[in-house]
């Protein structure tokens, strides 16, 4: 028997359980058995031709099946076969000089680093003279925002366009209750100076695109990631691999965090491990999917401890190595990542040369919900109308079970969108259906399987439960 891991976001396809025993002696054996017993899954692994989706890394043990014999890589009895999804040597030279000199606060304050012989005066020194660029002042953005100033880098940019909201504090422990509805960039400036008033505070109040992202980049050292979108990612990777600058990786999910430095200059990139996203909403955001509130405290002071080192020139980074973390289990494991020599932005014969759109080439909009034509959808007002009337239709929650229990629309029928496919058979073609979601993206993708199944009396709530929970039930709880 051979033990497959299954990550978070595919284990609503295989009953939600997190490791699945098959027969198999190699691995495309045993990942047939997988897909056998849980058909749903094969169509998020494999494309129509039966090729394993580039956005999914098979890992034997730590080592990535593309670097072995691929499908035909031979398990024996007992061997651990990880599926790793995008969800995100020894030390370079430092990455910074040292300033000229520390003055007699600066000594006191930092006087735990100055005794440490990896970091004393001269480190210390270059962290003060260095200059880190965050992308994001949430869940990733406040440890690295709060440790990168109290550690003493000189010079920190932080690139932000949202306000901080109720929901945000639950993890995102660079803002507080008086922050709500203020900017995140002013919050979090304001947190950061309180921290260490000698840091240099840069904001960047825009969306991060490929029209400014270049501009902003370029004069930082290091470049890290603390989005929660595949586009901006993508974004951030094609910019360090363009600047030759390190990019500090870190994702999360739920119980579950990624982290990795990839810097072209020496080892893979994030394109290496992911050629390609994954489909539109198969990978939920934090707001559809959830995060533990203090597993971004722990990949975020991760990333901020891999920018320590690379400023210093210390100890050995994150390059090359994909760390996986489980909150659950409460374990650390590490895969080993190879460049790929076919790369499109740092292979060998690199194809891009310039930053694309990368909204285009993850494939998604702002909200999915805008690309149904207004004959698929149902504003609030009108559908409180209908159940006022006592019309007959069905109104079909698609939502976790989890978020049913915080609040429902009286009459709604619960079917989470992972189990739809299977439970098709249970709806009638017949009746009229009204779907609904948090914010209308999961139930758009529920609207559009079911036309595709041969329903056609159905239609999508517009702005989903938290647009009825504003418009019309001023009283329901929203998350």
């Amino acid at each position: 028997m051979v033990k497959i891991l299954i990550p978070t976001p595919l284990r609503p396809f295989t009953g939600r359980q997190a490791e699945v025993e098959v027969e198999g002696t190699t691995v495309g054996e045993a990942m047939t058995a997988l897909t056998t017993r849980y058909p749903e899954l094969k169509r998020h692994l494999y494309s129509n031709e039966g090729k394993l989706r580039s956005f999914v890394n098979l890992f034997v043990g730590d080592e990535d099946v593309r670097h072995q014999q691929g499908e035909a890589t031979a398990l024996a009895a007992g061997t651990v076969l990880s599926i790793v999804p995008s969800i995100a040597g020894g030390a370079p030279e430092p990455l910074a000089r040292p300033t000229s000199v520390l003055n007699k606060e600066e000594i006191a304050r930092y006087s735990r680093h100055l005794i440490m012989p990896e970091v004393g005066m001269d480190g210390q020194r270059r962290l003060k003279n260095a200059s880190v660029l965050l992308i994001g002042t949430g869940g990733l953005g406040a440890p690295l925002g709060l440790y990168l100033a109290a550690a003493g880098v000189g010079r920190i940019g932080l690139v932000d366009f949202d306000v901080v909201d109720a929901s945000n504090l639950q993890r995102q422990v660079i803002h507080g209750t008086k922050d709500i509805g203020r900017k995140k960039l002013d919050s979090a400036r304001d947190r950061i100076a309180d921290v260490n008033p000698n840091v240099r505070i840069e904001t960047h109040e825009v969306m991060f695109t490929s029209e400014n992202a270049l501009g902003i980049a370029k004069d930082y050292d290091i470049i890290i990631d603390g989005t929660d979108n595949f586009p901006t990612r993508y974004l951030v990777n094609d910019v360090c691999v363009l600047l030759g600058k390190p990019n500090v990786y870190g994702s999360i999910f739920r119980f579950e965090g990624q982290a990795s430095v990839f810097w072209a200059a020496h080892g893979p990139c994030y394109r290496c491990l992911y050629p390609e996203p994954p489909p539109p909403g198969l990978v939920p955001s934090c707001a559809e999917g959830g995060v533990l509130g203090v597993l971004p405290g722990v990949i975020g002071t991760i990333q901020a401890t891999e920018a320590i080192k690379l400023i210093l020139g210390q100890g050995e980074p994150l390059i090359g190595r994909l760390m996986l973390y489980d909150a659950l289990s409460m374990r650390i494991r590490e895969l080993k990542l190879r460049k790929d020599p076919h790369c499109p932005i740092c292979g060998e014969n690199p194809t891009i040369r310039e930053l694309i759109d990368y909204v285009e080439f993850c494939g998604v909009v702002p909200h999915h919900e805008e690309a149904l034509s207004k004959d698929l959808t149902i504003e609030p007002e009108e559908l409180r109308q209908k159940l006022e009337r006592g019309d007959r239709f069905v109104l079909l929650d698609v939502r976790n079970p989890e978020e049913w229990e915080i609040c429902r629309i009286e009459g709604a029928k619960l079917l989470p969108l992972p189990d739809l496919p299977a439970r098709v058979v249970e709806l009638d073609s017949a009746d009229e259906l009204i779907l609904y979601c948090k914010m209308g993206g999961r139930s758009a993708q529920a609207l559009e399987f079911l036309r595709g199944a041969g329903f056609r009396k159905v239609r999508n709530l517009s702005g989903g439960i938290l647009a009825w929970a504003d418009e019309i039930d001023s009283a329901m709880p929203v998350y």
